[in-house]
Parts: structure tokens; sequence; C-alpha cells
């Protein structure tokens, strides 16, 4: 219970006081912080044991069926973390990065056409694209606020009514990794799941990312032996568009007028007219001088160019959608957001060992087939968890 309670509360403080006025435990926010510190780490310890297992090849599945479709999503979040060994206080703070992968089964079904060969309303609302956009490229840009310039500039379009009737794969089951290791190691991890849950077994399967390098080595060593199809996250894609379109129009047409066409383009997966406008933009703008900075037209139209340039293989929608698999890493990104109401704070700083027993608990808390129950119940050593007369005895 303390250890539940720990990984959901916003803080060990929090969990302590909801034990005690919920469960009519009274136990300190010491007391559960270093619970969840061990009670994790054996989580991590048999998380491990399992990645070997996997590389050994003798990991067998956990689950009967196979599914249909799955998808996996990669992503990566923050947190901050402070020095090992230095005592109470905050000491060398710094921030870390955190790896998270969603794994998803799906239920779609295969169309013999595109069944949605028109963009849906909010990437034709000027409002919600320079919102999306916005908070897109704060998150990819370390240590920089996000661009509100484009979206303040951006035209007044008329809200278009959004159809209320939901398209695309329906979810059935998350499950999820999170770690603090490199990209070599959590690879396994991801791998290791992917075997336990037999995604890779499933007639049609997706590895969802945006343009991130390890997240692409990942899926090139681990996804692709399986037959994953690697996909471009669409609304990354759609923020590099209408950035671009912003400081890219000339007088023949407007910001939103060539946004509105590239979003076409890349919906249809029209990658080539695509790319060819692109270029033409930037070899207008010119080459980026070394120094220039994130806000320079030249270095945004050139990044875009790359971007799409990298991921031209990862972006035929229209065949991805009459397959039935999603194009959006909405899920991970919902996934990190969650874990980061835990993990993620200005008074939270994090020594590795809690930081990575976190997020073993909260992403056992988060999968969605019972995982955390499970562990929960797995036989461990018995004895005090972190030491004696720490509990008291209940007043009756």
């Amino acid at each position: 219970m303390a250890v539940r309670r720990g990984g959901k509360a916003a803080s060990f403080a929090e969990a302590s006081n909801d034990l005690k006025e919920l469960a009519e435990v009274s136990i300190s926010p010491t007391h559960v912080r270093r619970l969840c510190e061990r009670v994790g780490a054996e989580w991590a310890a048999a998380r491990d044991a399992e990645v070997q297992a996997f590389r050994e090849r003798r990991l067998p599945p956990t689950v009967e069926a196979v599914p249909t479709v799955a998808a996996v999503m990669l992503d990566g979040g923050r947190l901050q973390a402070r020095a090992e060994g230095a005592g109470r206080g905050v000491t060398d703070r710094h921030w870390r990065e955190t790896k998270v992968a969603c794994c998803l089964t799906l239920s779609s079904t295969e169309k013999a056409i595109d069944p949605q060969p028109e963009p849906p309303a909010k990437f034709l609302e000027t409002a919600t694209v320079a919102r999306l956009a916005a908070e897109i490229k704060s998150r990819r840009s370390a240590g920089h606020g996000p661009r509100r310039a484009a979206a303040e500039k951006s035209e007044k379009k008329p809200r278009r009514q959004r159809s209320r009737r939901r398209r695309g794969p329906k979810k059935l089951v998350r499950t999820v990794v999170a770690s603090l290791e490199k990209s070599d190691a959590f690879g396994y991890h991801v791998a290791a799941e992917v075997q336990r849950r037999r995604l890779g077994e499933a007639r049609r399967k997706a590895c969802v990312c945006d343009g991130s390098h390890w997240n692409w080595a990942i899926f090139a060593m681990h996804l692709l032996p399986w037959g994953f199809v690697g996909i471009l996250d669409f609304i990354h894609l759609v923020s590099y568009l209408y950035e671009t379109a912003q400081i890219g129009a000339d007088a023949g047409e407007s910001a939103w007028t060539l946004y509105e066409k590239w979003l076409r383009w890349a919906w249809a997966g029209a990658v080539v007219p695509l790319l060819a406008d692109l270029k033409r933009v930037s070899a207008r703008l010119g080459e980026p001088t070394p120094d220039a900075k994130e806000t320079d037209p030249r270095k945004i139209a050139a990044e875009t160019v790359t971007y799409v340039t990298n991921a031209q293989g990862r972006m035929n929608y229209a065949e991805y959608r009459r397959q039935g698999l999603p194009i959006s890493s909405a899920p991970v990104e919902s996934v990190i957001k969650q874990l980061n109401r835990r993990v993620k704070g200005t008074e939270k700083f994090w020594i590795s060992g809690g930081a990575e027993s976190m997020l073993q608990i909260r992403a056992a808390i988060l999968s969605e087939d019972g995982r955390a129950e499970r562990y929960a119940h797995r036989p461990r050593p018995r004895g005090r968890a972190v030491g004696g007369n720490r509990l008291g005895r209940r007043q009756k």
C-alpha cells in the first residue's frame, strides 16, 4: 500500500499524509521513500534478470494469444538529479534523460483504400496548429522556450467543426517500460517487453517515434528484425512544416497557404513534391552560418529539410492508415506526462538509484496488464523493510 501510494502521489510527503488519513497508517515520508527505493530496486533487478534471459534466448512469453495489431512508441523525458552520497540537500544539480516505451495492442481493420484522405480538422485550425508547434518546439529545444512569434503572426482562420466520430486504431492493452539507462541498454528492455507480450508476432505492427536518433537506432536493432514498420510521428512533422511556412512564404502565397499545401502533401505521403518545395524555400533563404541562432530563418528551413530527408522512408501515411496502423506517438507523450507528474518538478532532485526505482514503480502502475499487482505478490526477502520501530502501534 505504501509503495503504491508513494508511486502515485505527487511526493513522499503527500503519500505519507494519504496513508495516515485514508488507511490510518502513520508512516513518515522518509520511510515511504525508503520503501519505494527498496521495492523499486527489487523490481528493477527482476527486470534485469528477464532482460538477461531474453539475451540468452530463454525468456518465455507471458500471454497466450498473439495480437493482431501492435505498436511500440519511444520517446524521452527528463528529471532533475543530484550528486550521489552527498547527504541531505542538493549538490551538483543536473538533468537526466528518461527513456520511455509505450507498448500497445490495438484493434483496427485494413481497408482497400485510404480511409481518411483529408487531414483532420485540427490540423487546419490556425490556433490549434500554432499551439501544437510551440509546445513541440519547446520540448525538443533544450534550454529554449517555445517560439510564440510564429503563433502570433499566424493568420486568423474560422474554426472548423470537428467530427465526433473516432477514427484510427483503438487501444486494447498498454504497458510501459521506463529507465535512466542509455539507449543501448534500454533497447534490450524494449525487446524483452516485445518478446513477453508477443508483439513481434502480430500480423501488423508499427514503431512510431519522432526524429530522435536513439529512437531509430533502437528500432533498427531490435524492432526492424521482427518486421515492425517505422513511422515518423505526424504531429512532430506538422510542427516542422508549420514553423518553416511562417518564415518561408514569399510574395506569391501566404504562410498559411504554404503550410496547408505542405500539410496535404505530407498527409497523403507525397514526400517527393514536399521535399522539393522545402529545398526550394531553403535555397532561397540561403545556407545558415555556423553561429546561426535557433530563430534564424535559414537554420529553421535547413533543419526541416534535414528532418524530412532523414525520415522520408517513414512517411507513407496513406498506406499506414490503410493498414490500420497509428501515425501519432501521442500515447507515449501521454505516458511521459504521467511519469513526469511523479518524478519531475522544480523541487524534486533524485539520486540515480531512487529515480530508477520510482520509474519502475510508476511504469508498473501505468501498465494495464496487472503487473504492479503481480510484482507486489512476488516472493521477496522477509524481514524489516528499512529498519525497526518505524511504524509504531496503532492506537485502539
